[in-house]
């Protein structure tokens, strides 16, 4: 029972901190801070001091810039339009057809992107004008896109798994190989969605009424040589075994560099604004990381996570009801927290608690990296909600925000499966040891 009292003091002085403004980082920071003063000794703030230089000076953290640099160096270039149209041709007149090349298109970028909303973004700024010059509503133009973007941290590389191996010491290269095939699924279920509300109600989006002959289509799979050379590249130097993800990192960025050079998209303005992206995403993840690492201290030296883990284990209850009460409590707080700042605050606390249920790292993984994509499109807080709206002239969060509701189901149906089918992403890792 102490161990609840003090979970619910952390989470009512973390809302407390937020409602003033500051960001999770900072407040995460303070309650550590706090908390080392209060609950352990002053001598101990020297601890914090390590913590600090450790988690900035780590070799696994190597990877994040280099795939953030490897994100903004594709999305100054032309490959998320040319994936577009090429799904576009191929997926010809099938109902709701500009809708699933957005999502195809999605899982396609995602594949050489860590970022979600890097990926909305990329994607948005083509698909979404084109659906509504098409006669798409525009409220689903807008939602599907959104549910799109979130494939950008479940298909591998992603920088969420890499923030939860970080926490959990769980091997990043398992996470990336655990992520392929659910990614695929929840892009197959977002597609499903798609075409489901447009047979219900066609007025949602016109069919495309041009023809496309098989040249066309065949002459457009070129777009995606470049995506595929860089998906190779990266996934395949980490599967073989050629190469850590930290290193996979290094040659995925080089590569992406040089296609997007080749292209003739690797100006000085637009080199000095991907390498300025780079630094200011990568501080902001850093930030967070030590913010979160601050508060996991603190909890730890309190037992808070190992009186949760007894408490939790000791209840009169098969062990997948308590894994559904985590992600029901992960759903909620997805409303008002942002994707990154879920992992850093819950992860070091339920964690224990999976693992001494006997319940895989790496399946539990995937399950928070999905539990992070709904709550970048569920209101008031999704992240890429409001990337969209400041990508997409003239439009309102209101909008965005009822069009992505109802992808939220497809995304909750595809956790599901991932709870009581652990298989589902267990079976490739399992493969490749």
């Amino acid at each position: 029972m102490e161990s609840y009292l003090y979970f619910g003091a952390f989470i009512i002085a973390l809302l407390a901190f937020l409602a003033t403004g500051i960001s999770v980082a900072v407040a995460m920071g303070i309650i550590g801070v706090l908390g080392t003063l209060i609950f352990i000794s002053p001598n101990a703030l020297s601890q914090l001091g390590s913590i600090a230089l450790n988690q900035s000076s780590s070799m696994v953290l190597i990877v994040v810039p280099l795939f953030v640099l490897m994100s903004e160096a594709l999305a100054a270039s032309p490959i998320g339009s040319n994936l577009f149209r090429t799904a576009q041709l191929w997926l010809g007149r099938i109902p709701g057809a500009l809708g699933m090349s957005t999502i195809l298109t999605s899982a396609g970028f995602s594949a050489v992107c860590g970022s979600s909303p890097v990926t909305a973004a990329t994607i948005g700024s083509v698909a979404v004008p084109e659906m509504v010059k098409n006669g798409y509503d525009r409220k689903l133009a807008l939602g599907l896109t959104a549910a799109g973007g979130t494939l950008g941290i479940l298909i591998p590389p992603s920088v969420a798994m890499i923030l939860y191996g970080v926490i959990t010491e769980t091997s990043i290269g398992a996470l990336f190989i655990a992520g392929i095939v659910p990614g695929l699924m929840i892009a197959g279920l977002l597609c499903l969605t798609v075409w489901i509300k447009v047979l219900l109600n066609p007025q949602l989006a016109p069919p495309v009424k041009t023809s496309v002959t098989w040249g066309e289509r065949m002459g457009a799979l070129k777009s995606v040589l470049p995506v595929l050379l860089l998906g190779v590249a990266v996934m395949g130097a980490i599967y073989s075994g050629i190469a850590t993800p930290t290193e996979s990192g290094a040659v995925g960025a080089a590569v992406a560099l040089i296609i997007v050079g080749v292209s003739g998209y690797l100006a000085i303005h637009s080199l000095k604004r991907i390498l300025e992206n780079t630094v200011k995403t990568t501080a902001m993840f850093l930030f967070l990381v030590i913010g979160g690492m601050f508060s996991s201290f603190v909890l730890n030296r309190i037992g808070i996570p190992q009186g949760m883990a007894e408490i939790l284990t000791s209840m009169d209850m098969p062990g997948w009801v308590i894994i559904v009460g985590i992600n029901i409590l992960l759903l909620i707080l997805g409303m008002f927290l942002d994707p990154m700042s879920i992992l850093v605050i819950m992860v070091p606390i339920f964690f224990p608690t999976v693992i001494s249920l006997g319940y895989d790292p790496v399946w539990f993984g995937i399950l928070v990296t999905i539990n992070t994509e709904i709550a970048a499109i569920t209101p008031p807080v999704g992240f890429n909600l409001f990337v969209l709206k400041n990508v997409i002239p003239k439009v309102t969060i209101a909008e965005v925000t009822k069009g992505a509701l109802i992808f939220i189901l497809p995304l909750a149906v595809g956790l599901l499966l991932l709870i009581f089918l652990p298989e589902i992403a267990l079976f490739l890792p399992s493969m490749m040891k």
